[in-house]
């Protein structure tokens, strides 16, 4: 029990609200600071008073991809957020990451819009198809982000019990060891980012899955400890159930960073429909 109350403390110091205000106002500034450099690159390239050519990166040219600095910061701060969900529900931290990913798709538009060619035919030209499969996929997206929080909203409310505070103990140790390592890949992939751009002058990964790449994989083994820890204070079939399938849905979100174009979009629609549809016959089961 004392074990327990140092969890909670300790999970209560580094999540505290004075905390989760101050990294929020760090990220605003950040992002602030990040649309303005990114946007002042972007004059100074197109004026030929920088040579920015060994970059070899499409968000220099137009002013609207300025926006995409800001969303990344958004996105870090997200992904904090994911991590004090935690302890909350799986069915909460599953909800975050399907608006992580919603946003992942939102910044990639800002990438998507500088290659629009307006003269081209929009079926032949990959670049204008891919902007139209992105717009309709935050669409889709987000309208079944919508209905996964109104079936969250209909869950049965459960009581408290030993059992249930000593399994919230446990996940909120799960986010304390989680923190350390989010800031770890931060700086990882920051490193391989200006590693390969500016020391090697070479950067083959796509730029709006780095850092991401890495954080869904390790959400996935999480979220399998996650259920394995369940295993010790529930037997019920419906709610392993549903943990598995949470799961089976990360997985798909993840495998959507490997492909690109309209698969991409699709994997990312099939994770969130599984996970909504598991979350409905896991109501169905319950309220019976």
């Amino acid at each position: 029990m004392k074990m327990q109350n140092k969890i909670e403390n300790l999970f209560s110091t580094i999540f505290s609200e004075s905390v989760l205000k101050g990294i929020e106002k760090y990220i605003l500034y950040l992002a602030s600071i990040g649309f303005v450099i990114h946007l002042s690159l972007i004059f100074l390239n197109n004026n030929n008073l920088i040579d920015l050519v060994f970059i070899n990166s499409n968000l220099l040219s137009n002013p609207i991809s300025a926006l995409y600095t800001p969303f990344s910061f958004i996105l870090i701060y997200e992904a904090f957020l994911l991590i004090y969900y935690i302890p909350r529900s799986f069915t909460t931290a599953v909800g975050k990451q399907y608006e992580i990913i919603s946003l992942i798709v939102i910044r990639k538009i800002f990438g998507d819009i500088p290659l629009v060619d307006l003269d081209a035919n929009w079926i032949e030209n990959s670049n204008n198809l891919q902007l139209i499969y992105d717009l309709v996929g935050i669409l889709v997206i987000f309208f079944l982000i919508y209905l996964f929080r109104r079936t969250k909203e209909n869950l049965p409310v459960k009581s408290v019990s030993e059992k249930l505070d000593r399994f919230i103990a446990s996940k909120k140790l799960v986010s304390i060891v989680l923190l350390p390592i989010l800031l770890g890949i931060c700086f990882f992939s920051f490193f391989s980012w200006y590693n390969g751009v500016f020391v090697k002058e070479l950067f083959d990964q796509d730029l709006n899955y780095l850092f991401f790449n890495e954080f869904f994989s390790l959400l996935i083994l999480v979220d399998v400890f996650i259920l394995l820890l369940s295993f010790q204070y529930t037997e019920r079939y419906s709610q392993l159930i549903r943990n598995t399938g949470f799961i089976i849905s990360t997985i798909l979100l993840r495998l959507s960073f490997s492909v690109s174009g309209l698969t991409s979009i699709l994997l990312i629609i099939s994770g969130i429909v599984f996970g909504l549809l598991i979350l409905l016959i896991y109501n169905a089961i319950e309220k019976e």
